[in-house]
């Protein structure tokens, strides 16, 4: 009893020692501030309190859990990127915001059932080189069981140095033994530009999937490679690219604008902060046709390259309204081999708009947070003196309409059903023809439907849903009796509707089962070239830049294309939960 008197005194003593460290610490630092005595008082507080908790709570607490979970609730009440990273994160923040390189065997997997997966293989990598394949289950990593494991589990077990031995076994189906792998782990490299190459039009194509590190290296590159070809134009695709770092982006510009031109300027509260970003050198391209695509998942980086394009009348934009992130984040180094990234700037694209659609600063009471107002909007002009407007992303100069997939379609990805069946084609056919051409037939589709016999893929349909609630509120209000008769008649029709799904949205499945088993041959190069002829956005932009009237139209602001994404439906408040996109880094 003695013994842990004195050690909570011991406790207590080394709290307090602290407590005045940190006090005394934050008087330094923060001596020139008006409010010293409210940041003294808060600090204080917060170390008080956690000494008396940690000194008198019931149970043993967990210190480095608990005082994660404050710094986290404290930093959410400012916006979703401003963040805390222990010790134990860097590895990750780092291959999620700075660089995608790693030491490995080149391929991601999932968990279902509590058992381990291969979902993806990357092209050169040891995983592909050693006839490791998507749909295989992987029973051991270097004789350690993965029953049980989850997906952050078993890709660290994955992971090793460079040239280090890893010992995989898997089980194939169709195959009766487990199939055991003696592997080296190499360098694994996942690039920003995922793929390059020509479409139709005689038609330069470049995909940009992240602006991490050297991405604008790697969008030169291709754009050299696809050069030689004497592109008609060049089609940048930025769809579902969620950001990265600011001055990667400018870089990109840079290769389709002159030098010394504004590209972005960011601007904070603290002046030294601020900062004006122009092109540094001549570009590469500046006269070829351009088109950037992108959708409801470009954010960030990706908004700046668009949209400054697009202010400059150098391209365009083509696609869905964009994210809506015009913030900048800045990484700081804390003690422990820890950092905080914070949320330090504003950008604003060479019109001098900001895109920014959520004001974090003033949320709601319930800590929803509200769009920008459509009286706080302004209108800014491109170079041309197009329209263009602040507070709600970019706004393609063409929109295509998003599709969206059918319930049938969404449960049969979902419940893995389309992986499946692409595992199955693979083991029975050794070949397919090349990936631009590969199409299933009739015959093989209808064999799906018949892989699906017994298979579990039940969904509730938009309608089947609404009928329900009716069906709900007319009991609860004691009329259903009324409308009984007419209510199984609309469902039976329903249902018999219904079971003709697999028909009536034959080529969504199509689409997404080819795009599944092409990978399965030539890995995601396979998926793009698969995936071009249903391009929907893709098409559109060879069909404008082919049309060199069109194209003038558009870039010069002629008629319906004068004024850009005029707003015009008032905010609405939105949660946000802070998980939707990547951001950008200041360097």
């Amino acid at each position: 009893m003695m013994m842990k008197i004195v050690n909570a005194k011991v406790r207590k003593y080394k709290v307090q020692l602290i407590t005045a460290c940190i006090v005394a610490a934050a008087v330094i630092t923060f001596g020139f501030k008006d409010d010293l005595f409210q940041i003294s008082k808060n600090l204080d507080v917060f170390a008080s309190l956690y000494k008396e908790v940690n000194i008198n709570y019931v149970d043993d607490i967990n210190s480095a859990k608990m005082v994660k979970t404050g710094v986290d609730a404290m930093l959410n009440g400012l916006d979703p990127y401003t963040e805390f990273v222990p010790e134990s994160e860097i590895e990750d923040f780092k291959l999620h915001y700075v660089s995608t390189q790693y030491g490995g065997i080149g391929a991601s997997v999932f968990t279902r059932d509590n058992k381990v997966f291969i979902s993806d293989v990357f092209s050169g990598f040891p995983a592909q080189k050693n006839d490791i394949r998507a749909g295989d289950q992987i029973l051991k990593i270097n004789d350690i069981t993965l029953n049980g494991k989850n997906n952050e589990e078993a890709s660290q077990l994955l992971k090793g140095p460079k040239g280090a031995p890893i010992k995989i076994v898997l089980k194939r189906a169709g195959e009766v033994n487990p199939i055991e792998k003696s592997i080296l782990r190499d360098e694994i490299k996942q690039p920003n530009v995922t793929y390059y190459g020509m479409v139709d039009g005689n038609m330069g194509y470049i995909k940009l999937d992240k602006f991490l590190e050297r991405s604008a290296e790697e969008v030169n590159n291709a754009l050299l490679a696809v050069k030689k070809n004497n592109p008609a134009g060049i089609i940048l695709d930025l769809r579902s690219n969620g950001g990265g770092i600011l001055q990667e982006a400018v870089k990109i510009v840079n290769l389709f604008v002159p030098k010394d031109i504004k590209v972005v300027s960011q601007m904070g509260k603290i002046k030294e902060k601020n900062y004006v970003y122009a092109t540094q050198t001549n570009p590469i391209e500046p006269d070829l046709p351009l088109v950037v695509l992108v959708n409801n998942r470009s954010a960030s980086a990706s908004e700046i390259v668009a949209g400054s394009l697009q202010d400059l009348d150098r391209a365009v934009v083509i696609g869905q309204r964009s994210f809506g992130k015009g913030l900048v984040q800045q990484s700081f180094s804390l003690p422990y081999n820890s950092l905080v990234k914070i949320t330090v700037a504003k950008y604003y694209t060479a019109s001098g708009r900001c895109v920014q659609e959520l004001d974090y600063a003033h949320r709601k009471n319930d800590g929803s947070v509200v769009k920008v107002a459509d009286s706080s909007i302004h209108e800014f002009k491109t170079k041309n003196g197009r329209s263009v407007y602040d507070g709600s992303g970019v706004s393609p100069d063409i929109e295509v309409k998003r599709e969206k997939f059918a319930r049938i379609t969404q449960t049969l990805v979902a419940k893995l059903l389309i992986f499946d069946y692409a595992t199955q084609y693979k083991n029975t056919h050794p070949k397919i023809a090349d990936a631009r051409s590969f199409a299933l037939t009739d015959a093989e589709y209808d064999d799906f439907v018949k892989y699906l016999a017994g298979k579990d893929y039940k969904y509730t349909t938009v309608t089947e849903t609404l009928l329900n609630s009716l069906k709900t509120q007319a009991t609860n209000e004691k009329q259903f009796g009324e409308i009984q008769a007419e209510y199984e008649v609309l469902r039976n029709k329903l249902l018999a509707s219904k079971g003709n799904d697999l028909k009536q949205h034959k080529q969504e499945i199509k689409e997404l089962l080819e795009n599944e088993i092409s990978a399965r041959y030539y890995f995601e190069k396979g998926r793009y070239e698969t995936h071009f002829k249903y391009d929907k956005e893709l098409a559109e932009a060879v069909k404008t830049m082919k049309d060199k009237t069109l194209l003038a139209a558009v870039l010069s602001g002629e008629g319906k294309y004068k004024t850009i994404g005029k707003p015009q439906l008032a905010a609405v408040a939105v949660k946000k939960d802070g998980s939707a996109t990547d951001s950008d880094e200041d360097e």
